[in-house]
């Protein structure tokens, strides 16, 4: 029987989601709110608001839809998986309360110091001048977060004191993450790789996917502030299956455990950032869902049906699945618009896109789209990814930058040294 799917959301990890459900042999109609210009070519994109929880809800029951997939942290934590189960519809993602494993920095410290879970030393404040008295006595570098959602830009490694006091009067001061930064967690500096791991869920157990490295920064060689992520790869050829097992078995596991002991089950992608330093690895955060532009590159490796694998971890049949990635290597490199992570312009027209898709290995992924008198036009700050798969990760990088000169826009910018450190 064929199903009906609803994916939420409008950028890159969407779009990626998107074109992996549709290959799946059990689609029906695909449906992506609000969704962007490519989820265009491949689904039927509904203008409806993310955040407009209600109106999804009575989207879903007039579609008959199947499974909605939810892909933005905000909804997950304005609980919409809550409502849709309490109105008998099956949604791909943790509840209000699992999701503030991601929505609250402090909640999820305090999870991990429970459950004996490796990360930084840290100590939570709602109070600016407690917080400026505290990075007094620690030693720099050190790291000021904004406990909730910030589009994954609420982290600053400070080098300085003054660089710390800034940091937490942006934060807690001019409110630039608005009631995200109402509390802040303050961590030692971790030195190391990162890397990112992610996991479906069913409640109980849960199965990895290969580690990916993002690459946050804006500028080369890790400079500038952080963004929503400038590019991606996987698998990380460093990272050693006795690794993974370690990270499955420290920092996936009790957290599922833990949560569905307080009768809380985690259903849904948990992705936890690590700091790895040697066979020590400590969480940088968890976050509540796919991530992006890592889900980017991983829909170009998952062979297993994609609505398969989430309609286990929502049924609780996990277990039973075999789930096969393949042996290749992907990357992914976010076209960015000029300014980003800053002010942008809009609307700006965006040429050698089929170009680019029709050279071998290479899915061109939207994020900060939209269409324009039947042009697509920039929409966002991240733009697009281009996405490549390759014999080992030279050659799928090649392939990327290449596709990538065939593509232009007024302003764009994006990063050459994605992948750069694991060669």
């Amino acid at each position: 029987m064929k199903q009906n799917v609803l994916v939420i959301g409008s950028g890159g990890r969407e779009h990626a989601l998107a074109w992996k459900l549709s290959q799946s042999p059990d689609i029906g109609s695909l449906y992506v709110a609000p969704g962007n210009a490519g989820t265009a070519a491949i689904a039927e994109n509904v203008d409806i608001k993310v955040t407009d929880i209600d109106g999804l809800l009575e989207f879903a029951k007039s579609k008959d839809i199947h499974l909605t997939v939810v892909g933005p942290d905000d909804v997950l934590a304005a609980g919409l998986v809550d409502d849709f189960t309490k109105a008998g519809l099956r949604a791909y993602g943790p509840t209000r309360t699992a999701a503030k494993v991601e929505s609250s920095k402090s909640f999820a410290k305090d999870l991990m110091t429970d459950n004996h879970v490796p990360t930084a030393k840290y100590a939570t404040f709602t109070d600016l001048h407690a917080a400026k008295d505290y990075v007094h006595g620690h030693p720099t570098p050190i790291v000021v977060k904004a406990s909730g959602l910030a589009l994954g830009k609420g982290v600053y490694i400070c080098e300085t004191l003054e660089q710390a006091h800034q940091a937490l009067d942006e934060i807690m001061g001019e409110k630039l993450f608005g009631d995200a930064g109402n509390s802040v967690v303050i961590e030692e500096f971790l030195g190391g790789q990162e890397v990112s791991i992610h996991a479906f869920c069913d409640g109980n157990s849960a199965k990895l996917f290969p580690p990916s490295q993002d690459h946050k920064r804006i500028g080369e060689g890790d400079a500038g502030p952080n963004t929503g992520g400038m590019g991606t790869f996987a698998p990380v050829p460093w990272v050693t299956p006795a690794l993974m097992h370690k990270a499955h078995r420290e920092v996936v596991q009790p957290i599922l455990s833990d949560l569905k002991t307080h009768h809380f089950p985690y259903k849904g992608t948990l992705y936890p950032g690590l700091m790895v330093d040697g066979d020590d690895i400590k969480v940088l955060e968890y976050n509540a869902r796919f991530g992006d532009p890592e889900t980017q590159t991983y829909v170009r490796l998952l062979e297993t049906d994609l609505l398969e694998i989430l309609n286990a971890c929502v049924d609780g049949t996990l277990p039973d699945l075999d789930i096969k990635w393949s042996h290749r290597t992907a990357i992914t490199v976010v076209l960015a618009s000029g300014g980003y992570p800053g002010k942008y312009d809009k609307g700006l027209p965006i040429t050698g896109l089929s170009t680019a898709a029709a050279l071998p290995d290479i899915e061109v992924f939207h994020a900060g789209t939209t269409l324009k008198d039947g042009e697509v036009v920039t929409a966002g700050g991240r733009v697009l990814g281009v996405t490549a798969t390759g014999v080992d990760l030279k050659d799928a990088q090649d392939k990327a930058y290449a596709a990538i000169r065939t593509i232009k826009f007024d302003g764009m910018q994006y990063r050459t040294d994605i992948g750069n450190k694991a060669l």
